[in-house]
């Protein structure tokens, strides 16, 4: 499992945001919120039930004790033999920005292609 800092730099990398919009959602400075993405300092609880809260995820998968959020149903079910659905969402969201949309774009060729809309 990887570290919580990482897990804040990939959260808001993944999802285009700057430091200083959570270090504002925080009330601290870019500089600080800085330091827990490096791991310098250590993330209070107050401030990660917040960010918990921002990305829509437990707070035991930020600290390392769930490799996904509860937060979402049918995380683990399986889509193929030996691949969950936690896994495909956690492959997608480690693409780029062209890459998610990649995807997006093959699951709706396919919808199409089976006869389900979009």
């Amino acid at each position: 499992m990887k570290p919580i800092n990482e897990l804040l730099h990939e959260l808001r990398v993944d999802r285009d945001i700057k430091q200083y919009v959570i270090a504002e959602l925080l009330g601290m400075s870019q500089q600080q919120y800085s330091r827990y993405e490096t791991g310098e300092s250590e993330l209070p609880i107050r401030a990660l039930s917040i960010i918990a809260d921002y990305y829509c995820v437990s707070a035991d998968y930020l600290i390392g004790r769930k490799e996904w959020s509860d937060g979402v149903p049918g995380l683990d079910k399986k889509v193929t033999e030996g691949c969950t659905a936690g896994e495909v969402i956690n492959d997608i969201f480690s693409l780029g920005e062209e890459g998610r949309a990649a995807v997006v774009e093959y699951i709706n060729l396919q919808k199409l292609k089976h006869g389900r809309e979009k």
